[in-house]
């Protein structure tokens, strides 16, 4: 099986010339087309290259784990400038592509380093601010004033930042009372981390029967689960890490907006700085969400907007930094 697939927009010999420079994307296994990451970082890179920033910018959608070296190590080799690689998991082998290729800038989304190198940049999205702004459109949407989150185990310090920033944004307007339940796929099967939907979809079910009417779910396959289960119920519901309604069309109907990092103004940020002459080590991305549907007062999505730049600025603390060990 060919484990990966190139768009080229030109000759890639030419990256070695000085005067020529290239970016690439290599993509997790959820290809470009992922209402996500990957599909918002290429956006990026083609507006770089509309404004100048980039001479030539490809991509390969990897269609294997195993595969994921190779694809990086194919940009490397011919020279581009900066390789952009997407999600958590090509981290190791981003880290290893920067030591191995000193010459490239590697740009890692929503990937952290241990350790720091000159080469190398990790962008991350607040899981904890979308949380929030998650908790407090639910707060604001509901008319049994409960809601809930579902999330991942606790143990993935992500999965605890979401639900955690969830509880905090709900309880953000204390006059609106709101009972939070938050909810947690521990002692589960290690095997079906990310992807256990059966467990996220009776969950969600179970949760609406406690009265809850909104659902904020994170976690792959497993959140997707309770999302499901939300558009079966008909009750609102709010998805994190991509375009849930896109996603998951049809059975994911109750969806009123999905909260996920802005990975395409990150990327065009990333070129502008590098292009500018410096590399930075980390950014902390923002967070953007699709525009509320108009059976919600517009007011609502404002006071969601407003509520995301003053936590980007720090003018709001979610309190939630660290998972306690």
């Amino acid at each position: 099986m060919i484990g990966w697939a190139l768009t080229a927009c030109g000759s890639s010999s030419d990256c070695f010339r000085e005067e020529v420079f290239c970016a690439a994307l290599v993509t997790d296994t959820q290809g470009l087309d992922d209402h996500g990451i990957n599909q918002d970082a290429w956006l990026g890179l083609e507006t770089a290259k509309a404004n100048n920033l980039a001479n030539q910018a490809d991509f390969i959608e990897s269609v294997d784990a195993r595969d994921y070296m190779k694809n990086i190590s194919y940009f490397a080799e011919r020279g581009y400038d900066v390789i952009f690689t997407s999600g958590v998991a090509l981290e190791d082998e981003t880290h290893q592509s920067a030591d191995l290729y000193p010459d490239s800038v590697f740009v890692g989304l929503n990937q952290t380093f241990e350790e720091s190198l000159p080469n190398l940049v990790s962008v991350t999205f607040p899981e904890d601010q979308m949380g929030f702004a998650a908790g407090l459109l639910a707060a604001r949407i509901s008319k049994t004033g409960i809601i809930g989150a579902v999330c991942e185990t606790s143990g993935i310090d992500a999965m605890w930042r979401y639900c955690e920033g969830f509880r905090a944004g709900a309880k953000y307007i204390p006059e609106l009372q709101i009972q939070v339940v938050v909810l947690y796929r521990e002692d589960g099967d290690r095997e079906k981390l990310f992807i256990d939907e059966t467990w996220g979809y009776e969950t969600g079910l179970s949760l609406a029967e406690r009265g809850v009417d909104v659902l904020f779910a994170a976690g792959g396959g497993t959140g997707q689960g309770v999302l499901r289960a939300a558009s079966e119920l008909g009750i609102f519901s709010i998805g994190t890490e991509r375009n849930q309604a896109a996603e998951l069309r049809e059975s994911g109907s109750s969806v009123v907006t999905s909260f996920y990092g802005a990975a395409s103004f990150e990327v065009h940020e990333v070129m502008r700085l590098i292009q500018a002459g410096e590399v930075p080590q980390a950014q902390v991305g923002r967070v953007q969400f699709l525009p509320l549907g108009v059976v919600f007062p517009q007011n609502i999505g404002v006071e969601v907007e407003t509520a995301l730049k003053m936590l980007e600025n720090g003018e709001i603390l979610t309190n939630v930094t660290q998972k306690s060990r």
